[in-house]
């Protein structure tokens, strides 16, 4: 194994592991997407990786931070198992051992997550073991190496030469001065042969490298569209969504201004923001699901997806936003959802003395705690079973999640739920407050500013400053805004469906030549003015005015 070339060890290391992982595709299609090594490992980074992190990347790639991850945990892997490559070079069982650790840490995240069973360590456990057959084929014996050159003994220290002498890099011993010839069959005295591998060795060895990494790219990726097959599109598109009771009030003329740049009253179902941590979209049937209401009631109850269907339903616009929305950011979306009220399902099941929060809880077993006497104050609290006509995507909860108007998703917004379970904030914290966030999170009020835009070309005259502002359950009142920190200045106000949803604004600003800073803050229905001061979105929310600074020719 020694005369291995480090770039082919590194390579089969590289290649072991792209086995690992491709063969454990297919199985996963039978065990289910979270089993599979890369999913399960990077699912168990989500939930211990430091808070500071994760806001770090959500920050950096937005909604793309589980692509940002996934990608950056196969990166890690690869570097990974080149070293283990270069290791087993030398001791195989090295290169052995890491891929026995790998394939344990995939065995240990796959049953840890919420709802495994033993079945969901065979992705990991076949991946490991052909990847360790792989990593044994490539290096079990030596690379064959060609017999020249051979290199030339070295001379001792000078300080170990007492008199002058041939040079024994030029005048190889009992050779009569020559070097190895045509037709020699092996060294002279006191040479070494210079390892160097031959080339149709490493033209083999370069083959069984594509062979294997392609069937493990086509492993991987025909496991991967089998999974999709498998998925619940087919039967999201034959349900048929009721009626409501109770239709969504129309959306008043005016309501959006249909700016460039400015976002859309009603946000499209398909640019809707996603924050959540599955980096497997859980896919649930609805003709098995099943509800839970129990903990601390009287009267517990459990409901089938037809169950609900059956039961009267209102639509309303409500605005959701993230509690890692930055000053500015654009986590936040306005839809119009169909559902049962919670306040009803809660009434019904009577909640008990002292059971102030009702914990939400995924089929992947995330979990968020919501205060019960927001969920009976008669606000619009729905379990959702459509949104903006449809049903509910799959990304974005189906079959059933919950909408609560003015608070924070981290609380409230549970998706893919199967339980709601009563209790105390006493006796259980929910996912996100042993992490540091706070318990609860009512929506601060917020305001920002869509056009202009720090890279728009703007020329001097009047120019329309517009943007959102949104204060949930509270409504906004007033908006105002101001240049290079002069007076605030009153804008106009759109017309808004509720005080559940963001409302659009603008203001008319004659624009001068230069540099200037422009800035909004929002006013609530409250008389309570969005404040100044800057704060980060732990532990419950940014706060801040938003700023933009732009250039007018």
């Amino acid at each position: 194994m020694s005369s291995t070339p480090r770039g082919l060890a590194a390579l089969a290391g590289i290649t072991a592991a792209a086995v690992a992982i491709g063969a454990a595709e297919p199985v996963a299609v039978l065990t289910g997407p979270r089993s599979a090594p890369l999913i399960a490992v990077g699912g168990l980074v989500v939930d211990v990786v430091p808070e500071p992190v994760k806001q770090f990347a959500i920050d950096v790639f937005g909604t793309y931070d589980k692509i940002a991850l996934l990608v950056g945990t196969a990166l890690l892997l690869a570097a990974t198992a080149a070293l283990l490559g270069l290791l087993a070079v030398r001791r195989l069982w090295i290169g052995l051992a890491g891929i026995a650790a790998f394939t344990a840490l995939g065995v240990a995240a796959a049953l840890t997550r919420a709802g495994a069973d033993a079945a969901d360590a065979l992705p990991a456990l076949v991946g490991g073991g052909l990847g360790a057959l792989a990593l044994w084929a490539f290096l079990a014996g030596p690379l064959e190496v060609d017999p020249w050159p051979w290199t030339p003994p070295q001379p001792p220290p000078a300080s170990a030469v007492d008199t002058p002498g041939p040079d024994p890099t030029t005048v190889p011993p009992s050779s009569g001065g020559a070097a190895p010839g045509p037709g020699v069959t092996g060294p002279p005295p006191g040479w070494e042969p210079l390892e160097q591998t031959d080339p149709e060795s490493r033209r083999r060895f370069l083959r069984g490298v594509g062979v294997l990494a392609g069937a493990a790219t086509v492993a991987g990726l025909g496991g991967h569209w089998l999974a999709g097959r498998r998925g619940v599109s087919a039967a999201r598109e034959a349900v048929a969504l009721p009626a409501p009771v109770s239709a969504a009030p129309a959306v008043p003329a005016g309501a959006d201004l249909s700016l460039a740049q400015l976002a859309p009253y009603t946000t499209p179902t398909g640019g809707f923001y996603r924050i959540d941590t599955a980096l497997v979209v859980p896919q649930v049937d609805p003709q098995t699901w099943r509800l839970r209401i129990h903990g601390r009631v009287r009267n517990p109850i459990e409901l089938s997806f037809a169950d609900l269907l059956a039961r009267p339903m209102v639509e309303r616009y409500v605005t959701l936003a993230c509690v890692s929305n930055e000053v500015g950011g654009d986590l936040i979306g306005n839809a119009r959802w169909l559902g049962v009220p919670i306040r009803e399902l809660l009434d019904e099941v009577q909640p008990e003395e002292g059971a102030d929060q009702v914990v939400g809880r995924s089929v992947d077993g995330w979990t968020c705690g919501t205060p019960t006497a927001v969920l009976r104050d008669g606000r619009d609290a729905l379990l959702a079973v459509g949104m903006n006509g449809e049903p509910l995507p799959v990304e974005h909860g189906f079959p059933v999640r919950m909408v609560v108007p003015g608070l924070y998703g981290y609380v409230s917004a549970c998706k893919w739920v199967t339980e709601l379970e009563l209790t105390s904030f006493a006796d259980f914290d929910a996912y996100w407050v042993p992490r540091g966030w706070s318990a609860q999170g009512p929506v601060k009020t917020q305001s920002r500013i869509d056009t202009p835009r720090p890279r728009n070309r703007i020329i001097a005259g009047p120019v329309v400053v517009a943007g959102v502002a949104w204060a949930q359950h509270r409504g906004v009142s007033r908006v105002e805004v101001r240049v290079d920190g002069g007076p605030w200045r009153d804008a106009t106000l759109a017309p808004t469906v509720s005080v559940d949803t963001w409302v659009q604004w603008s203001w008319r600003w004659d624009a001068t030549p230069g540099e200037h800073t422009l800035q909004v803050r929002a006013t609530d229905a409250t008389g309570a003015t969005q404040t100044g001061r800057e704060q980060p979105v732990e532990p419950d929310g940014a706060t801040g005015w938003h700023t933009v600074r732009v250039t007018v020719r």
